[in-house]
């Protein structure tokens, strides 16, 4: 009998040391979130009408939820929260711990509030801005986008900080709907996925995904959404909130989201595929229906046809991608010649392409001090998509 337990906890401990080994060989899976409670400190965010109920508060107990419901379900990621206490931290430096971790995802938490008290519900939101008028919910969400955006005036030395943008401006988000994350096809699947996953919970109204310029986004270099759930200002949503228990189910609702994001991604980069697509009915992009597009062949762009013939593996530097195919002449290029890569619902656009790795690799640094988000990229000739390198 005991050398059939020592047998077994021998077992044990080498199926351990396997486990471990193998997630030390194989770092290309989601193993780093970082979690965002919103506001803190001096900063107490959205306040409810009786002055007793702060956005701050609500965002950091629910983040602490879904922090410890992930690393108790998913081990083998590490979770970072931008704070753990009731402290104020600058919105460049929420975004340059992601980045600076190198993080595989960036969920920013918030509760929402509005001067008509019936408005209710959940959403959430992506950088960038749709490519369709009749589902385009960027003017709706002005007033919201600027008062997220606004604790900026909070910092010291903001205008410096953030190189003279200014919330109250319009003017100041033309570059970031032209610059949108990178890794919008991303974004967009893991909103998608959470979406679906709160319908039902304590926030009963769905107010969709939208693309919207949140500077917190803006500086993350990884997907990163940011999630609004529900309205402080809403007599219902706040009854919910403000039970500990409802939280926790918000939480949890959350998780599984993450869950099942995790379980895709790894999935796609295990296998060396493109990145997940959001279903163009959900991300407000101009993808033909999937059966149309098998039917009758993808019309090439001006600078597809003038790329390398298809099976030369090239590489270079992707700087954005969006729903919109944009002009070669674009000012967003800044004078680059481009490469556009259509993959799903998106266009990557690289620059620096060149069929020689170490010659794309020497240009890399150059444009990445005018691109900050930038990325080295393999392109595959195979199913015309670009895979981090």
């Amino acid at each position: 009998m005991y050398n059939y337990f020592l047998k077994h906890t021998i077992c044990a401990i080498l199926a351990l040391t396997l486990g471990i080994s193998l997630i030390a060989q194989n770092p290309l899976g989601l193993r780093t979130v970082v979690i965002d409670p919103g506001h803190g400190g001096h900063d107490p965010g959205a306040v409810s009408k009786d002055q007793k109920t702060y956005e701050k508060t609500l965002t950091l107990d629910i983040s602490k939820r879904l922090a410890a419901r992930i690393q108790e379900g998913c081990p083998d990621v590490k979770v970072i929260l931008t704070r753990t206490n009731d402290t104020f931290i600058e919105l460049i430096n929420r975004a340059a711990k992601a980045n600076n971790a190198d993080a595989n995802l960036f969920i920013s938490i918030h509760i929402n509030s509005a001067d008509n008290t019936s408005a209710n519900g959940y959403s959430v939101h992506v950088l960038g801005k749709s490519e369709k008028k009749d589902r385009d919910l960027f003017a709706l969400n002005m007033e919201m986008v600027k008062r997220e955006n606004s604790v900026i005036l909070l910092e010291d030395d903001y205008s410096t900080t953030y190189q003279g943008f200014d919330p109250g401006n319009p003017e100041s988000y033309i570059f970031m709907q032209l610059m949108q994350n990178a890794n919008l096809g991303q974004s967009l699947r893991f909103a998608d996925i959470i979406a679906e996953k709160m319908k039902g919970g304590p926030i009963r109204n769905n107010r969709g995904i939208s693309q919207d310029p949140f500077l917190v986004l803006w500086r993350t270099s990884m997907p990163a959404v940011l999630c609004e759930l529900g309205f402080i200002s809403n007599s219902t949503d706040l009854t919910q909130l403000r039970n500990a228990d409802q939280r926790d189910e918000i939480a949890r609702r959350l998780f599984l989201a993450f869950q099942e994001y995790k379980q895709e991604y790894d999935h796609s980069v295990s296998r060396g595929l493109p990145d997940p697509d959001p279903a163009p009915e959900q991300a407000g992009d101009s993808a033909q229906p999937a059966q149309a597009s098998q039917d009758s062949p993808k019309p090439q762009t001006q600078q597809e046809q003038q790329a390398p013939p298809a099976a030369a593996v090239r590489y270079g530097t992707q700087i954005f991608a969006g729903a919109k195919l944009l002009k070669e002449n674009d000012p967003a290029f800044l004078g680059y010649k481009v490469s556009v890569v259509h993959a799903g619902s998106l266009y990557r656009y690289v620059i620096g392409v060149s069929t020689s790795e170490q010659e794309a690799r020497a240009l890399f640094p150059k444009i990445k001090e005018k691109y900050k988000d930038a990325f080295f990229v393999e392109i595959d000739p195979a199913n015309s998509s670009t895979r981090r390198r």
